[in-house]
């Protein structure tokens, strides 16, 4: 039975329902009064009646004078029942008295709807609560389908044109694509299609966006799913929607399925409370048949995504399953100005805008931060009523995305102000006098995001490696800004301003000693076994293997690198104490110094040659850009 049906036969049941509850109530709705049928009597006797109608036993009354414009039907204001009296019409005609009878009809259908009306309506509701009662177990019995979606021709398609900054990861993905579009070209040499491709990366480097441009390139059907979707509250679901997904993807082999943050259902097993009862393991293993168990999986291509590599079970990172571990790192300086062309295709730059200027002054950035840095320039820029997004735009938006927004509304004492400004200048003429540090970029007094007041260094080119030196170098200029509130107002007054700086200078110096072998007391060795508890989380990482002589030592050294840190910074700060000095003023006046004003003020309180250590800076990076 279709829908068209079932519709038109529950809409005639409530229909018929609903006539036989009017009928019913109009039966008894009535605005008449019942008397006795003596009164009757006696009221047609004093003339008191003009006109009745009789309706089979009811006798209905009409008292008063009665009007040409009553109608039809003139209001009868009493009934009575005929008890069967012989004369009623004798006597009602003796007195004038005007008899109206009702037409006789057949109640047998009536009476027959009547009687069948209470079975008609159990009979049509059962129908309607039976068809949604089936409908709902057919949804309860989807729970094991896959929630898979299916990529449409119709769909805005993403290319790898639209994809810049990981270079060698399109590379890879593209011969993946050439695979699946002309497969004879590389299994005449016997080679044989990859059965997984697995991304690896930083949050915000692209992974998605390279499966998504992958879709767009290989013209055949792209399934894509999140790692969470497996996963209900009902046992064995997650095995049976990994059967689907497959079962789908072998209908339309060649194809591409994709699970978006795979950690989620492929975490290391045997980590969990259940054991191997656990409904993520069953979901895991389900997965890892159906990758490389007895049955083919030919022309169905598995890519998955994490940004978490190290907490997936080794049976799915073997070759055979994930034969290929694609890893996406953050964009270097070229990749950083590709990603910014291809996001700033559509806004309109004015000239001044220099694309390359921002991807050097942006290191580290993901191509997500990078694509919010165009999205707050170009909602600055709309803000102002400009017609082009300019320079000014895009320094603003990377001062909001590196240290948050300005928080002008927080009320400061003065005295807070003053302190936050030497605490600042402290960090700024460290950074700045350290030839090993990296060149200062901006210092600000105003509040932004949690910090009152910050300072901002910014690299001249991408590092990943890092020198004792350069170490050291970031050990006293966090230290500075503790330094300065103590040789200005006193160590009783120094502020919890220094706590972020502390802590961050203690976790530096531990890792130089624990895990980088910086120590010459500890030795070129590592403490402290890294155990990545997949359930407890980060705070049970570390097991101590070592002895409780050997953590004396390595919190005796820890020690040492801050206090030397902290020496070296005071010694600098003394000698250039004019120049804080000049530097605090200039913050509590303007709020906000970029590199170069700070560069001219301490070239004019000291005699430090300021362009000299510019020069040493930028050193390094014109020999790598000499060379290359």
């Amino acid at each position: 039975m279709n829908q068209t049906v079932r519709t038109v036969l529950m809409w005639a049941v409530i229909i018929v329902g609903v006539m036989l509850i009017l009928q019913v109530l109009r039966g008894y709705s009535t605005t008449s009064r019942e008397i006795p049928f003596s009164d009757f009597l006696d009221r047609v006797a004093a003339g008191e009646v003009q006109q009745v109608l009789i309706k089979r036993e009811e006798i209905h009354i009409q008292t008063g004078t009665m009007r040409e414009d009553d109608g039809p039907q003139p209001r009868y204001d009493h009934f009575t029942y005929n008890p069967g009296y012989d004369d009623l019409v004798k006597d009602l005609r003796e007195h004038n008295v005007i008899i109206k009878v009702e037409k006789p009809t057949d109640g047998r259908m009536l009476t027959a709807l009547l009687s069948w009306a209470p079975l008609l309506i159990l009979v049509g509701l059962w129908f309607v609560f039976f068809r949604q009662m089936q409908a709902g177990g057919t949804k309860a019995m989807s729970f094991g389908k896959s929630k898979a979606k299916l990529l449409t021709a119709e769909q805005k398609k993403v290319t790898f044109e639209d994809v810049a900054g990981v270079p060698e990861a399109k590379e890879e993905l593209e011969e993946i694509v050439d695979f699946l579009k002309d497969p004879k070209k590389f299994q005449r040499l016997g080679g044989k299609i990859p059965k997984g491709v697995l991304l690896m990366g930083s949050p915000g480097t692209g992974k998605t966006l390279l499966a998504r441009a992958v879709a767009g390139e290989a013209d055949v059907p792209f399934f894509s799913i999140s790692g969470s979707d497996f996963v209900e509250m009902f046992v064995g679901v997650g095995a049976s929607r990994v059967r689907d997904l497959f079962d789908q993807g072998k209908k339309s082999a060649p194809c591409i399925i994709f699970i978006d943050e795979i950690d989620a259902v492929g975490r290391h097993r045997g980590a969990g409370l259940g054991g191997g009862h656990d409904e993520r393991e069953q979901t895991l293993n389900q997965l890892l048949v159906e990758m490389d168990g007895f049955e083919a999986n030919d022309g169905v291509i598995l890519i998955a995504a994490t940004n978490r590599p190290d907490v997936l079970d080794p049976a799915l990172l073997r070759p055979g399953r994930f034969d290929r571990r694609i890893v996406v790192n953050p964009p270097d300086v070229k990749g950083r100005e590709g990603i910014l062309e291809v996001h700033t295709t559509e806004i309109p730059l004015a000239s001044d805008v220099e694309l390359a200027v921002i991807a050097r002054s942006t290191p580290g950035f993901s191509g997500a931060d990078l694509a919010n840095l165009v999205n707050e320039a170009a909602l600055r820029a709309a803000g102002f009523n400009k017609m082009k997004v300019d320079m000014a735009d895009f320094e603003f938006a990377k001062d909001k995305v590196m240290m948050g927004s300005e928080r002008r509304s927080l009320a400061m004492s003065e005295q807070e102000k003053r302190t936050t400004a030497y605490h600042e200048a402290g960090h700024a003429l460290v950074a700045v006098l350290v030839p090993e540090a990296d060149p200062l970029h901006k210092v600000t007094i105003i509040p932004r995001g949690m910090a009152l007041g910050l300072t901002q260094q910014l690299p001249l080119e991408d590092r990943y490696t890092y020198s004792r030196a350069y170490l050291d170098a970031n050990l006293r200029v966090l230290m500075g800004g503790r330094l300065a509130e103590e040789l200005v107002f006193g160590s009783e007054n120094m502020t919890t301003g220094a706590g972020n700086d502390l802590e961050r200078a203690t976790g530096l110096a531990r890792k130089m000693v624990c895990e980088w072998g910086m120590s010459a007391k500890m030795g070129p060795l590592t403490f402290g076994k890294q155990e990545q508890n997949i359930f407890l989380g980060k705070e049970f990482a570390r097991h101590q293997d070592y002895s409780e002589s050997t953590s004396v030592a390595i919190d005796e050294e820890i020690r040492r690198f801050i206090t030397e840190a902290y020496d070296d910074a005071r010694t600098i700060l003394d000698e250039h104490r004019d120049s804080l000095e000049a530097i605090a003023a200039g913050l509590l006046e303007v709020e906000v110094l970029d590199g170069e004003e700070i560069y001219a003020i301490i070239s004019k309180t000291s005699d430090v040659d300021v362009k000299s250590i510019q020069r040493h800076k930028q050193k390094d990076h014109q020999e790598v850009e000499e060379t290359a």
